[in-house]
């Protein structure tokens, strides 16, 4: 099959590799459908995250069932289902828990030895516990399996970063980034009642889809002109909340300055960068609770489907480039340019 490959930085192929074979009696073999460049492939694609020469990439995907093994109890041949982006066995204390990626059998695609997401199929140890079924009239509806895609990180990423926020109705809530996450955390903090709902953005194509989504206000300036513009716009106070979806120093200086006193940050954004931008003494003295980090969204995708099926969110406008397989460099290319927001792939 055709997959692909990081050879190093900057320098994405997509190549012949093995198919994937089923290899324990759990696994299941997928044939993907739709797969997408997410910005945190970008950190390996700039050189700022190690990859091995070869290596391959992609973790979010949905397809059709081709094989299952001989244990697979949930899945059949044929049914259309979503992976989130870290595999879990379903069985283990924290996946019972809900943290289903700190699952110690669990892993991301693309590491050493798996499959990626961006290829013509993938090998999906655990499937009973990692795959969501789909109905199967999606694969007809092109823009609901491209939102139901969404299902695989994005969404559910900026689903925890508003839990992390505190996010309930009636709250503020302010959110650090544009990006696809970012966006997200914006439809999520509309979706659980927030009454107002900052975007921190300068780009116009970005921004009017935070206001579809349901901002209230565009904060287009940055540093100590961003705190000031919140602060105004919370009669002084700033924020209930604030959605991180960054990761650098600056984003985290700028949710901790614009946050209320007694306010909760939900950080989701990949920390990448020397400094991390917390100072607890603040914090301290300020009563602010950072919550966040790697989301679990196969916990998430069973309460999110709905909404997604039903129409009540839709996700699909993040995705602003679609590419075919031969197209994925390209799409690195536009995304680390900021020429597109998010690529969606069909293999």
């Amino acid at each position: 099959m055709r997959a692909t490959v990081i050879h190093a930085p900057h320098d994405i192929r997509v190549e012949e590799v093995p198919d994937p074979r089923v290899q324990q009696p759990t696994d299941v073999v997928l044939r993907v459908l739709r797969a997408c460049i997410c910005g945190s492939d970008l950190w390996a694609y700039r050189g700022e995250s190690a990859r091995q020469p070869g290596q391959r990439i992609g973790h979010e995907f949905l397809g059709v069932v081709e094989e299952a093994g001989s244990g697979v109890n949930g899945f059949a041949v044929g049914d259309l289902v979503v992976a989130p982006f870290v595999w879990s066995d379903g069985t283990c204390t924290y996946c019972a828990e809900g943290l289903t990626t700190s699952c110690p059998q669990g892993g991301f695609w693309g590491s050493v030895g798996s499959d990626g997401g961006q290829g013509e199929a993938v090998r999906v140890p655990f499937a009973d516990g990692t795959l969501v079924k789909l109905p199967a009239a999606a694969a007809s509806d092109d823009r609901l399996l491209t939102a139901l895609l969404a299902l695989s990180d994005v969404l559910g990423t900026g689903h925890h970063a508003a839990l992390g926020a505190g996010v309930k109705p009636g709250s503020t809530v302010a959110v650090v980034g544009d990006g696809a996450v970012g966006l997200c955390g914006v439809m999520a903090a509309k979706r659980l009642g927030a009454e107002r709902i900052i975007a921190l953005g300068r780009h116009q194509a970005r921004t009017d889809i935070a206001r579809a989504f349901g901002a209230t206000d565009v904060v287009a300036e940055r540093g100590e002109a961003a705190l000031a513009a919140v602060r105004e716009l919370t009669r002084g106070e700033g924020t209930h909340g604030v959605i991180e979806a960054v990761g650098t120093e600056q984003s985290m200086r700028t949710a901790l300055g614009i946050l209320r006193d007694g306010g909760s940050v939900g950080y989701v954004g990949v920390p990448h960068g020397s400094g991390t931008g917390v100072d607890l003494g603040v914090m301290f003295d300020r009563n602010i609770a950072l919550r966040g980090g790697v989301a679990p969204v196969r916990t998430y995708i069973p309460e999110l489907l709905p909404d997604v099926l039903d129409g009540t969110i839709d996700p699909s406008p993040v995705f602003d480039l679609t590419v075919g397989l031969d197209g994925v460099p390209g799409g690195y290319k536009a995304m680390d340019e900021r020429t597109a927001l998010k690529v969606l792939v069909k293999p």
